[in-house]
């Protein structure tokens, strides 16, 4: 099977709008938390989130294309173009707003070699309610005619391949907050078998709207007792945690197989060598007690990456700073590793980003991989005191330089999800 790196990365965060403002404030140890600042939130349990800040989607895409995208395909399209761009990769003429060509000459890939397969847990959110709203308020003539075609989970990726030029495989995947880790696994699939050369995978998410906050917190899925500080209220692991804190944005990764980055003179960040997806098969919103499927699906990325559990430095928790979540992954962690669960270093991101739901996998995936590159683990900000069951090296408050030469990304979602991908330092 085909090699396959990553060549290129891009990101809409609650830490910045592109990978360096990102990587800065997650070595810092920055929180993206604050007040909600999109909707009156008198009447709502929870009244802060990590939001995205300074967004402008003209920066990257045309004002006009702009306007047909609900928030999480803008976000899409927005990190897609920085990870593009970031690959050195150039759209073929008469492809993505060129000539108009259909066989015009590629430069740097082939159009028909070229996938996008994204992560989206629910899609447009903000659309859906807009419309719904226009439509009790006004009658079904009145609802806005791009609706669909702004909603629909498929749009983002389909965003993504009109902006690039892609004629490959194109869908978007949902099984919720594994949704991107699951792509970065399925992209991975399609270079190894030679379906394509070249895909941009990630995923994301924009669900800081009326309905996603009310629909989890009447789940009490959601922290709300950190209203006079929320950048404290995202807290994995500790004994303080009371729920996640809602993050948005997007993550975008570029793969290509080795050999034709090599060919192009392609700088390489890291090499993808695991992948697995599982379900507990047990509950629709909570994980396994014991944490088998999690840890099944930690063996199996393991046995395809052709590494030891001691052969990882880092892990990258799903620590979404739930009570149910943490004590079970810690003890998914232990059933996978045995003896190394104790001296592998794992942080959860999500302390700084929040729960990027469908954008999560990526986001940390782009985390993982800059582990790699810049020999550094993120922290796991706001632990004060380890909770019961959670009695781990979570790397507390403060993150460490220390070379990593492989680290594993775990994403947990409703349904029973297990998505787990395993990276690994890119040695020629």
């Amino acid at each position: 099977m085909k090699r396959v790196v990553i060549t290129g990365m891009g990101t809409v965060s609650p830490l910045g709008n592109s990978v360096p403002d990102f990587w800065r404030a997650v070595r810092n140890g920055e929180s993206g938390a604050g007040p909600i600042t999109r909707f009156d939130t008198t009447d709502f349990t929870t009244r802060y989130a990590a939001e995205v800040k300074d967004f402008d989607p003209k920066v990257r895409i045309d004002r006009r294309e702009a306007r047909k995208m609900d928030r999480f395909a803008q976000y899409s399209v927005y990190a897609a173009l920085e990870a593009w761009e970031d690959a050195g990769l150039t759209p073929a003429p008469g492809v993505g707003g060129g000539d108009g060509s259909a066989d015009a000459a590629p430069v740097g890939f082939d159009p028909e070699r070229l996938g996008v397969i994204l992560g989206v847990g629910i899609g447009g959110f903000e659309t859906i309610e807009d419309s719904t709203r226009t439509l009790f308020e006004k009658g079904p003539s009145r609802v806005p005619p791009m609706t669909i075609p702004k909603m629909i989970a498929n749009i983002g990726p389909a965003q993504v391949a009109i902006a690039i030029g892609a004629l490959g495989p194109v869908y978007s995947m949902a099984t919720a907050c594994a949704s991107a880790t699951d792509a970065i696994g399925n992209a991975m699939r399609h270079i190894r078998e030679g379906m394509v050369d070249v895909a941009i995978a990630g995923g994301a998410e924009a669900p800081i709207t009326r309905l996603g906050i009310a629909g989890f917190n009447v789940i009490q899925a959601l922290s709300t007792k950190w209203e006079h500080d929320p950048k404290r209220a995202s807290r994995p692991f500790d004994k303080d945690r009371d729920g996640f804190l809602m993050g948005e944005g997007a993550g975008i990764l570029v793969l290509e197989s080795l050999d034709h980055a090599l060919a192009r003179g392609a700088r390489i960040y890291a090499e993808v060598v695991g992948n697995a997806m599982t379900d507990d098969a047990n509950h629709l919103t909570a994980p396994h007690p014991e944490g088998v499927g999690a840890a099944r699906a930690m063996t199996l990325a393991l046995k395809d990456a052709g590494l030891k559990p001691e052969e990882i430095d880092y892990i990258n928790a799903h620590g979404t700073s739930t009570p149910i979540n943490d004590p079970t992954e810690t003890i998914a962690i232990k059933r996978a590793f045995g003896d190394h669960a104790h001296k592998v270093a794992i942080s959860s991101t999500k302390s700084m980003t929040g729960h990027c739901v469908g954008a999560a996998g990526a986001v940390e995936g782009i985390a993982s991989v800059m582990a790699i590159h810049d020999s550094f683990i993120p922290p796991t900000i706001n632990l004060e005191e380890p909770g019961e069951g959670c009695d781990l090296d979570y790397v507390p408050n403060k993150g460490r330089e220390q070379e990593v030469r492989a680290v594993m990304s775990n994403s947990l979602g409703f349904g029973g999800h297990n998505g787990v991908a395993v990276f690994r330092k890119y040695e020629g």
